[in-house]
């Protein structure tokens, strides 16, 4: 048996720079890639990613190691070097700033990755505010 077990799963969500919408579909599919293997590199148990021109969604589970700022400001770091390295844009390419992060019961890990699985169909009737505020108990708080 394991030494330590984490069972923490966690729905992250953060955007682009003044949530330009930059992350054209065949582009952001190779960056959702990337994403994923360098999470596998570094022990991070990435589970989906998913997003839409402005902003991106992932479900992680955490390990009894790890934290979740530490896991956000890797993956959105990397892939900000990743795009600018291998983009090219008018513009220098940075995430926006600060994330929201969620709790998710084991219950319910399938309904949140049904949900970042089909982000582009969501997105079509609800805009990101309306998302983050549907995602946050505490709905003043965005």
């Amino acid at each position: 048996m394991a030494k330590h077990l984490s069972i923490i799963w966690l729905h992250a969500v953060w955007s682009t720079k003044d949530r330009k919408r930059i992350l054209m579909k065949g582009f952001r599919f190779k960056l959702f890639n990337h994403i994923h293997k360098y999470a596998a590199e570094n022990h991070i148990q990435l589970d989906i990613i998913n997003g839409v021109e402005d902003h991106v969604h992932c479900l992680f589970r955490l390990r009894t190691t790890q934290n979740p700022a530490e896991i956000v400001k890797l993956i959105k770091g990397e892939s900000s070097h990743w795009i600018n390295s291998n983009v090219i844009l008018d513009d220098r390419f940075t995430w926006q700033d600060g994330y929201g992060i969620f709790s998710i019961s084991e219950k319910d890990v399938f309904k949140v990755r049904k949900y970042i699985y089909e982000q582009e169909n969501h997105q079509k009737s609800v805009s990101y505010k309306e998302e983050l505020k549907n995602l946050i108990p505490n709905r003043n708080e965005v």
